[in-house]
């Protein structure tokens, strides 16, 4: 009962997106603008940086908060804290009051990571930012994140509940980001690392 009720919990709390009331502040819609996404990239690129740093922080923290309040709440239950985590990123991608068609999940994800180890965050935002730099994908943060977490996850804790539920966490961030693996792949992307940067933190042209 305990993971369903922390699964729940961070489902909804998931659901709330930043970038809709953004959005909607600007009368602006995110899904048909930019890349399509209701997160933190695509507020930036089309309402400037703030308001995709105002995502990206609210995003990141609804994860964080949802671990921490699991973990309160669930202390028996020693993977509460990931599996509430899990719900954010379902609910930030999959937000039911959305139509089920939300973000990618990886702010959220990294609300999930600084919660559970912030060393380990540490580590993989180190790595994963470098991988996009020398790949000039930033899809490769994703990748490099995703893939490593679990893994990592489990040298520094031993537990094969850990293992299996960083697994699903970062199960789920590649498979919404397929479509972003395979242009980076295929060179199909037309938004290049450093392009997008330009895009997000260059001067703008009067």
């Amino acid at each position: 009962m305990s993971v369903v009720l922390s699964l729940l919990m961070g489902y909804f709390i998931g659901c709330i997106s930043p970038a809709k009331l953004v959005s909607k502040r600007h009368d602006v819609n995110l899904k048909k603008t930019g890349t399509g996404n209701l997160g933190a990239t695509n507020t930036a690129l089309v309402l400037g940086k703030k308001a995709g740093y105002f995502v990206l922080v609210f995003d990141i923290f609804k994860s964080f908060f949802s671990y921490k309040l699991a973990k309160y709440l669930f202390p028996h239950l020693a993977v509460a804290g990931v599996v509430a985590g899990i719900g954010v990123i379902l609910g930030h991608c999959f937000p039911v009051f959305l139509q089920f068609q939300g973000g990618k999940g990886l702010a959220s994800f990294g609300g999930l990571v600084l919660a559970h180890d912030p060393l380990l965050f540490v580590i993989l935002l180190t790595l994963g930012i470098a991988m996009a730099f020398l790949m000039n994908y930033g899809v490769y943060l994703a990748i490099t994140a995703a893939g490593l977490f679990p893994i990592l996850s489990y040298f520094r804790s031993g537990s094969l509940s850990v293992l299996g539920t960083t697994a699903v966490a970062g199960g789920i961030v590649l498979a919404v980001h397929r479509s972003n693996i395979r242009r980076a792949i295929t060179g199909e992307d037309p938004i290049h690392m450093r392009d997008g940067l330009h895009r997000i933190f260059g001067k703008k042209e009067n």
